[in-house]
């Protein structure tokens, strides 16, 4: 079945969500690489968070760190390590927040899990499991992100393209933070660059067993 059957016809029957907050989330979401001119509050951000940090991670690890970047001058650091086809985009959108794993998440299992914490010491010796659980849980968390940034009325850029270990050096220097994920962030303008690209259907992606 594709997007456009499944939208009036069987899934809105199976959704708790109402039509219009279906397509603002989902279906007319889209990946922004140009936004109206209007500045996002820090109000917004906390907000964004406030439900990004509701992702479920292993044992409530929540090794997702978010770095708001705003300056001019911060923008223009983290620009010299975007890809060439992001450099633009990113220079001129409204905000942008570098995502990054925190591999030292296990020593706050004393406040995120406390049912847990007796597990510190294990964590604390095994820097690449500490490693692989953060990767996969932030990345969970990242999914979050950016619907929660639209669930504030935003469009979201995310990226891969860019130099991680010049990012680090950047805006992880002297932490144990890796950055894995840069998201563009502003309000939709409305222009759309070309028409949506084929999603693959059920059938094609799932399989009962």
């Amino acid at each position: 079945m594709s997007v456009d059957i499944a939208t009036e016809t069987i899934l809105q029957d199976q959704l708790i969500l109402d039509a219009d907050t279906a397509d603002n989330l989902f279906l007319e979401a889209r990946t922004a690489n140009s936004w109206a001119d209007d500045e996002i509050s820090d109000e917004t951000l906390e907000a964004v968070y406030a439900l990004t940090r509701m992702a479920p991670t292993a044992m409530n690890i929540q090794p997702l760190r978010i770095t708001w970047v705003r300056s001019a001058e911060a923008r223009e650091r983290l620009v010299a390590h975007m890809a060439d086809g992001n450099k633009a985009k990113t220079l001129t959108a409204p905000m942008v927040a570098v995502l990054s794993y925190d591999t030292d998440w296990h020593e706050l299992m004393p406040t995120t899990a406390p049912h847990a914490a007796g597990m510190v010491p294990t964590f604390a010796a095994n820097d690449a499991l500490r490693q692989g659980m953060a990767a996969n849980n932030a990345h969970i968390q990242a999914g979050f992100f950016i619907m929660a940034a639209r669930a504030a009325g935003l469009a979201a850029g995310p990226m891969g393209g860019f130099d991680a270990a010049g990012i680090d050096a950047e805006f992880n220097a002297g932490t144990p933070r890796k950055a894995f994920l840069v998201v563009n962030l502003g309000k939709p303008n409305g222009i759309v660059d070309r028409a949506r690209l084929h999603r693959l259907e059920f059938d094609a992606a799932t399989e009962t067993v």
